[in-house]
């Protein structure tokens, strides 16, 4: 999984990986891919433009590795993987492809867990939400209620105006 990332929005793996997982030369792997390319297609496998190699290279390859190629890698989405096995045809790539399908479809079912309990989040956060504008609106109400009764008791306790009759 340390080996899959997202590069344009998809999940993918690059050359140099899966080479070393498929135990063949990186260079031995690209030349593979080009004899095949109509395999290949945008949804399958893609070439990292110039800024990503660069920003990949400076934030998420390990530092030291030692894989500075002057071509820029190539990033095989779950079904290139798939095809990429079929063209490179040993025994070693076949046990490796489903290996990687297994990791694949593991992160595929955790991203489905994970939407399932950000949905339950959202109900809550919204049931939440309407509480606070309940609370708020009975706030208000009781607001009013006070100020209606001041009103009544300055009424009751005001100082009449007016004619006043003495009764001696």
């Amino acid at each position: 999984m340390k080996k899959i990332y997202v590069i344009r929005g998809k999940k993918v793996m690059l050359d140099s990986d899966l080479a070393e997982l498929y135990e063949v030369e990186n260079k031995r792997l690209k030349e593979s891919v080009r004899r095949n390319m109509d395999r290949f297609p945008e949804d399958f496998m893609f070439i990292l433009s110039i800024e990503e190699y660069q920003y990949f290279q400076k934030n998420i390859s390990k530092k030291g590795r030692g894989q500075h190629s002057k071509y820029a890698p190539f990033a095989f989405t779950e079904y290139g993987v798939l095809m990429l096995a079929s063209i490179l045809n040993s025994n070693r790539a076949v046990q490796i492809n489903i290996q990687i399908v297994r990791v694949f479809t593991k992160m595929r079912e955790m991203l489905m867990e994970n939407k399932d309990i950000r949905q339950q989040l959202e109900r809550i956060q919204d049931e939440l939400t309407n509480q606070d504008e309940k609370i708020i609106l009975i706030f208000e109400y009781i607001n009013q209620l006070e100020h209606d009764k001041q009103l009544v008791f300055d009424n009751q306790n005001r100082q009449k105006i007016g004619f006043k009759q003495h009764n001696d």
